[in-house]
This record gives structure tokens, C-alpha cells and sequence, in this order.
């Protein structure tokens, strides 16, 4: 179980703020791109070390990725197109806001165990890996063994309670970190779920595939 696999229940909350973006005039695909930009600032705050602004950002892109999708549904505009910008936009964002804290300079671990600086950057290479790698084993699955079915405009997710350690948590973590001043242990958390969960679903897949 993951948060992911809870999403249905978070989204009527959700559904009133996509009516104004529908209102607005607002298409799927630029709520995504608006999404991508608060992604882009939060990197940059974050690598100016202003993480509770970052993690404000952060927040705005969490929720406006949630939004395009159910503006989508509303204005009867899904496309594999806006299905696929949606994947791209979570990934851009994952990968900028965690180099943006590698590029803060925090220390991570090199401080906690006297090491040098570069442990610092393997941390954030290995939580850019993990978030990166934990995601792209879903369209792998797709297109290999050959999901098709769409529910309102995805592909079904036959990983969707596999792994428990999804993006969704891994911005959770980042925002708590973020907000309470440890974003170092956000990092070195997300470096090493983000990896279990990864191994967690290669396990999955194989004793269900083999």
C-alpha cells in the first residue's frame, strides 16, 4: 500500500479548484506546464537554501498536477499526448528539485560522518536515481507486456499498490523536510526508499512474470 493507491479519495478535494482552471479557460496541458514551473522554482529556491519558500513551490506543483488531470475529464480534453507531458512534467520536477538541493551546498552526510563533500552529491545521484528508476519501471511493464486498458485517460497501473515508497512520498518528505528545516534527512530518506521501492516492484514483477 502506498499513497499513491489512495489518490481516489484525495481527489474530490481536488475537483473545485479544476473547475476554476476550467472556468479560467485554462487547457490540461498548461496546467501541467504551470506545474513544471513551480517545479522549476522550487529547484531554484531550493538551491539558494530558501527551502521553505522551495517547499511552497513544491506544494503549488504537487497540487496542480493533481488539477490537470481532472481539468481533462471536465472539459473532455484527455489526450495520450497530456498523459504522457503529465509523466515528463513529474519526472523534470522530481530530478530539478533534488540537483537543486545538491546544489545548495547542504551537507547531507558528509558532516554526520565525516566525509567528503562528494558523498553529498551520491546521496542526491542516488535519490535522483531512485525517484527516476521507481517510476520508469511502470511504461517498461506497459510496453512489454502490452497494458492497454485506459481508466479516465490512463493506462491501468499494475504496479499502482506495488512499492512503497512512490513519488507521492517522495515529495511528502521533501515538503516536511523542507518546512522543518531537515531537508538534509528528506535527501538521504528518499535516496534510500526510493531504491527499496524499486527493488520492491523488480521483486513483484519477477515472481509474477517468470
Amino acid at each position: 500500500m502506498n499513497i499513491t493507491a489512495l489518490r481516489p479519495r484525495f481527489m474530490r478535494y481536488i475537483e473545485p479548484l479544476a473547475v476554476l482552471f476550467s472556468r479560467a479557460g485554462l487547457s490540461a496541458n498548461q496546467v501541467s506546464f504551470l506545474a513544471l514551473l513551480c517545479g522549476i522554482l522550487c529547484a531554484i529556491l531550493f538551491s539558494l537554501r530558501l527551502f521553505l519558500a522551495g517547499s511552497i513551490a513544491l506544494l503549488a506543483s504537487v497540487v496542480l498536477d493533481l488539477v490537470d488531470g481532472s481539468v481533462a475529464r471536465q472539459t473532455s480534453t484527455q489526450t495520450r499526448f497530456g498523459a504522457v507531458f503529465d509523466w515528463i512534467v513529474d519526472k523534470y520536477v522530481d530530478a530539478l528539485v533534488l540537483a537543486g538541493i545538491g546544489v545548495s551546498g547542504i551537507p547531507l552526510v558528509s558532516r554526520l560522518f565525516s566525509l567528503p563533500p562528494t558523498a553529498d552529491f551520491l546521496v542526491v545521484a542516488l535519490a535522483i536515481t531512485g525517484s527516476l528508476m521507481n517510476t520508469f519501471i511502470k511504461p517498461v511493464v506497459y510496453a512489454e507486456i502490452g497494458y492497454q486498458e485506459r481508466i479516465d485517460g490512463k493506462i491501468g497501473d499494475p504496479l499502482e499498490g506495488v512499492g512503497f515508497f512512490g513519488r507521492p512520498e517522495t515529495c511528502l518528505v521533501l515538503l516536511v523536510g523542507g518546512l522543518t528545516g531537515y531537508i538534509w534527512l528528506s535527501v538521504i530518506i528518499i535516496a534510500i526508499c526510493t531504491n527499496l521501492s524499486a527493488i520492491q516492484r523488480i521483486t513483484y514483477l519477477y515472481r509474477r512474470l517468470s
